[in-house]
């Protein structure tokens, strides 16, 4: 399984609602509001085929109250 993140920014009051969709959906491995430049941060797992990019487009940006995603790809883990 490959980890990555996406920072969502939401339209004005819907953050609430576009995190309680993606949990709906049951895409992500975990949902953070966040303060700052974007409102929630959520960590996901594809197998390693899967085309991150389409993911993000056909499974998250459909989402109704997403403004703008910014995407995160990670490389590895640090054990802590």
């Amino acid at each position: 399984m490959v980890p990555f993140f996406v920072q969502i920014k939401c339209k004005l009051g819907q953050s609430y609602v576009v995190a309680n969709a993606i949990a709906e959906a049951e895409i992500a491995s975990e949902i953070y509001s966040t303060a700052g430049d974007y409102d929630l941060l959520v960590k996901f797992y594809v197998d390693s085929g899967t085309d991150i990019g389409h993911f993000v487009n056909e499974k998250l940006q459909v989402i109704p109250g997403i403004q703008d995603t910014y995407t995160i790809i990670t490389f590895k883990a640090f054990g802590v």
